[in-house]
């Protein structure tokens, strides 16, 4: 049996697949199988124990270097990532991507089998037609990681518990220990991580209320307080870090995705915005809190019942929109759903799940 799994990205829909790619590997358990992901989210999956290949699509790295000098060279690589693509004929393939852009790598693949959810389905962009087997679709208000499993039930494939096991390796952990403790926070200290970034705008937190929240975590539980990130995201740290009168830890672009991983797995609990590191915390087992406005924590919240979210609770929520609708035509409305939370709302529920982590 061969079964080739097609997810691209991002961070968050990667990690709500890897239960699906156990719950694969314990019902086949001798089959190879292999997984289509993007570089980008590529270290979420490479060294999983449950996959035999890992097949990366650099689709924008080449789309960029289409126009320089080097062109030759990026479609020469396109093209032989196409033929590994191509040199085996899959028994099943699964596309819990269901956009364009899955779709067309599951047009090219061979695969007697070709599974994803029928027409029906939000933001599918038509990539039901490129598949031979249509499951029936399901709502959208059943969290994102359960409509894997549903998808892999219709074809007689059960999840009996859920199982990430993201592939953190043993350097990893040690170079999450290395950078925590170059920044004065020893193996045993409790402290608190905080993810403040995110891609949409509407999704964003204050600084200044991030930095006395962090304040207030430190001042009742001499807690270190780590902040955490993509590079990008610096700029966002160093304004809450500006705002603060503790001491804080910068982590943000220093770290792979794996080495992130080993620093979530120490931390007390783990503070986020609706972003793909909430879920990668979420994976290997620490509390997460998740501040929610424009989308739904019942389709994408931090999965599980240890975790917790915090929201404004505005009419408008969730609008599923990058930008504030509210933004041009009233002013004073505009991000109301992430600025309505309030600090007392989130040291409360951050306070409550650090017991929860010490118990």
């Amino acid at each position: 049996m061969k079964i080739l799994i097609v997810k691209l990205s991002a961070i968050g829909d990667v990690i709500h697949t890897l239960p699906a790619l156990n719950a694969i590997r314990a019902h086949y358990p001798f089959a190879h199988i292999a997984w289509l992901v993007e570089e980008a989210a590529a270290d979420l999956v490479e060294g999983h124990r449950a996959l035999d290949r890992v097949l990366i699509s650099k689709r924008k790295t080449w789309i960029r270097g289409a126009v320089p000098r080097d062109a030759v060279s990026h479609v020469k690589k396109a093209a032989l990532f196409l033929k590994r693509l191509r040199d085996t004929s899959y028994d099943m393939i699964f596309d819990f991507h269901g956009l364009l852009k899955s779709s067309l790598f599951v047009a090219l693949a061979r695969g007697k089998r070709k599974i994803g959810f029928g027409k029906g389905m939000e933001h599918m962009e038509y990539s039901h037609l490129f598949l031979n087997e249509r499951i029936s679709a399901v709502s959208m208000e059943h969290h994102a990681l359960e409509r894997q499993l549903m998808l892999l039930q219709a074809v007689g494939i059960r999840c009996d518990r859920i199982v990430y096991d993201v592939p953190i390796r043993d350097a990893d952990r040690k170079a999450a220990e290395s950078m925590l403790a170059a920044a004065g926070i020893p193996a045993g200290r409790p402290f608190v991580a905080v993810n403040p970034g995110a891609k949409w705008a509407t999704k964003l937190w204050r600084p200044e209320h991030f930095a006395e929240a962090a304040d207030r975590l430190v001042q009742r539980h001499s807690v270190a307080m780590v902040f955490t990130g993509s590079r990008e995201d610096g700029i966002m740290v160093n304004k809450i870090r500006a705002r603060m009168k503790a001491a804080a830890t910068a982590l943000a672009g220093k770290t792979t995705l794996k080495v992130l991983g080993a620093v979530y797995e120490k931390a007390a609990c783990v503070l986020s915005t609706d972003t793909g590191p909430m879920h990668l915390a979420a994976a290997v087992g620490t509390p997460v809190v998740g501040l929610f406005g424009p989308t739904a924590p019942w389709r994408t919240g931090p999965y599980g019942k240890e975790n917790g979210v915090v929201r404004a609770g505005t009419a408008c929520s969730p609008c599923f929109k990058r930008e504030c609708p509210f933004s041009e035509t009233h002013p004073r409305a505009a991000m109301a759903c992430m600025d309505g939370i309030s600090v007392d709302a989130v040291v409360g529920v951050v306070e409550a799940l650090m017991g929860k982590s010490e118990r």
